[in-house]
């Protein structure tokens, strides 16, 4: 590839991921005003400024395009674990990546949509998620350990350790629901902190 298609070929990352953005922050600005029942795939894409057509080409459901920023958070998550020493226990390296990653911004974005998205529709796109982050760190874990690794283990500690995760931030929303004041979120970054940290302690008293 020429360095003119290497260009080229960026921007169009760029642009999808804009694109992306564009529908997922349109969706949630609706779920801010209205109840999910009240608008439509049609609505959040003429909120994005798309055709119906674009928006599938990125979410099969406006509760998926939601529950975005939730995958946005873990995969960032994700990034930092896949960059952690190949010889670093589990625990060490997702204390690690909880402390490093999540900007006010994100941060905030994560705690409102878990306020959002407590009715059964958007809860179990929420699960998902969650699921899908589990599932990733387990492929990554196993891939490293290159088969030498107790699968059941690994399976039991990564399960743990996101289990974990999601207490951390239901607690959080039953102690503030909708506050995402900075003090707010600074005890939902020290609750996931400390969800791991419990972990790593073997829930000793």
């Amino acid at each position: 590839m020429t360095p003119l298609e290497e260009a080229a070929a960026s921007r169009r990352e760029l642009n999808k991921a804009a694109t992306r953005e564009a529908i997922a922050n349109a969706a949630l600005n609706l779920l801010r005003a209205k109840d999910i029942s009240d608008f439509t795939v049609d609505d959040v894409a003429t909120a994005a400024g798309v055709s119906r057509r674009t928006f599938f080409n990125y979410f099969p459901s406006v509760e998926a395009a939601i529950a975005s920023f939730t995958e946005g958070y873990l995969d960032s998550l994700l990034a930092v674990l896949a960059q952690r020493p190949i010889d670093e226990p589990v625990l060490e390296s997702a204390q690690f990546a909880l402390e490093a990653v999540g900007s006010p911004r994100d941060l905030a974005v994560l705690a409102e949509t878990c306020d959002l998205t407590q009715s059964p529709q958007l809860s179990r796109f929420q699960l998902e998620a969650w699921d899908k982050c589990s599932t990733k760190i387990t492929a990554m874990a196993l891939e490293r350990l290159g088969g030498a690794g107790d699968e059941l283990y690994v399976h039991a500690l990564v399960g743990a350790v996101v289990g974990g995760c999601r207490a951390a931030v239901e607690v959080w929303h039953r102690r503030h629901g909708s506050d995402t004041s900075p003090e707010s979120l600074d005890e939902l970054r020290q609750l996931l902190i400390d969800a791991v940290g419990h972990l790593r302690r073997g829930f000793a008293s």
